[in-house]
């Protein structure tokens, strides 16, 4: 099939990554160190889409700012669902706009060309949609699928499957025909929302949904930590924006390495970024637009985004960073097991630390493995971070 239209679902909020969606969309988080959303775009562009319709709402300033009128000199449309009433609703917003067929592709996980192509390929005029599914350890987590192998029908959607016996899960890439809009128009919302399955599952009562498997990249971020997961498997995966100096060593052309400072593989020096004399930076490290990470500094497992500055002497291990963080000399993050705690959930991950957007650390700061700190909190010289810090708070010994 000929297919020139991508939909990209981009309204959400991501509330279970607070604190670094304060003040953006989950789509605009990075990715390694460019906003998740650039690669679910390129995705799309490389797969033949020529025609982008972003559908967003959450903060929608952040990716209107960012992408503009166009992206990789494909026309970009903005429909705005003015409040978050679930994916399905979001897809509403755009009827309007699309003809015929077109794909549909949430808009805050990484994929790759693979996944959008293997379900425009498999697409059938006689299926109202095509739904990519792919082997993962964890469906528990994100919904299973279920499906006939020999006719390669969708036969169910499982939320919350209560085992692990389930394998397979839906990728979150569609090509639907309008009749989706119809199945979507007749669906109950659930608990003030509509969710884009439960209009698929209509369909799939009518036998009209194929699967494609595929092994193509799927990643997804649900809470802070996890972006140091996406930012490996970008970097496993070489979808990284910058010259390859070694392998698994990717600098920008515009950054300045000092000589004297180490790269260990895989790590991303992005574009005006400084790193100076002395500095261990990898492995597995990101660093996003115009950040400086100063002399006798080690980063591992670490991602930071735009604007950031790491005074000298400074150890950040298993951390993230939002934009424009600054954090003193001698700040230490040391990383490992932690016990996070977010609402009335406890997580036992490898986390550092989290800290939002526009966070300022004085010297000697040390952080408990396990702390998020939010937006624009003022750490004073020489504390110790355990647990969560609130947005706008002043910490001070």
């Amino acid at each position: 099939m000929d297919i020139d239209t991508g939909v990209v679902l981009a309204a959400g909020e991501g509330s279970r990554l607070h604190p670094l969606t304060h003040n953006r969309p989950k789509p605009m988080l990075p990715a390694a160190n460019r906003p998740i959303l650039e690669y679910v775009l390129d995705a799309l562009i490389d797969a033949g889409i020529e025609r982008i319709v972003l559908v967003v709402g959450y903060k929608r300033d952040r990716v209107q700012d960012h992408f503009g009128p166009s992206y990789r000199d494909v026309p970009v449309e903005y429909v705005i669902q003015s409040k978050q009433l679930g994916s399905g609703h979001a897809l509403q917003q755009a009827a309007s706009v699309v003809e015929d067929s077109f794909v549909v592709v949430n808009g805050d996980r990484v994929v790759d060309t693979g996944l959008v192509e293997s379900v425009v390929e498999a697409a059938d005029p006689a299926d109202a949609a095509t739904l990519a599914v792919l082997e993962h350890r964890h469906a528990r987590r994100y919904g299973a699928v279920t499906m006939d192998a020999e006719t390669d029908r969708i036969t169910a959607l499982v939320e919350k499957p209560s085992d692990d016996d389930y394998r397979l899960i839906n990728a979150g890439v569609y090509l639907f025909d309008r009749s989706v809009f119809d199945a979507l128009a007749a669906t109950e919302y659930e608990n003030g929302a509509l969710p884009l399955t439960s209009g698929v599952e209509r369909l799939i009562e009518e036998d009209a949904v194929r699967a494609v498997r595929t092994d193509g990249l799927w990643v997804d971020a649900t809470y802070p930590w996890d972006l140091l997961t996406v930012a490996t498997e970008v970097l496993r995966h070489g979808i990284v924006e910058g010259h390859q100096r070694t392998p698994g060593v990717w600098v920008a052309d515009s950054a300045r390495v000092n000589d004297d400072a180490s790269l260990q593989a895989p790590v991303v020096v992005g574009p005006d970024c400084e790193v100076a004399a002395g500095a261990v930076i990898g492995p597995n490290v990101a660093l996003g637009r115009n950040t400086t990470v100063s002399a006798n500094t080690t980063l591992a497992r670490a991602v930071l985004d735009t604007d950031c500055r790491v005074a000298p002497g400074s150890t950040l291990l298993d951390c993230v960073a939002g934009q424009d963080v600054h954090l003193g000399a001698d700040t230490t993050v040391p990383g490992g097991p932690a016990e996070v705690r977010v609402g009335d959930s406890v997580f036992h991950e490898r986390l550092g630390a989290v800290f939002a957007d526009r966070v300022r650390a004085e010297g000697g700061v040390t952080c408990v493995p396990g702390a998020l700190v939010g937006t624009n909190a003022r750490l004073g010289t020489g504390v110790v971070v355990d647990g969560r810090v609130r947005a706008n708070a002043r910490v001070v010994r």
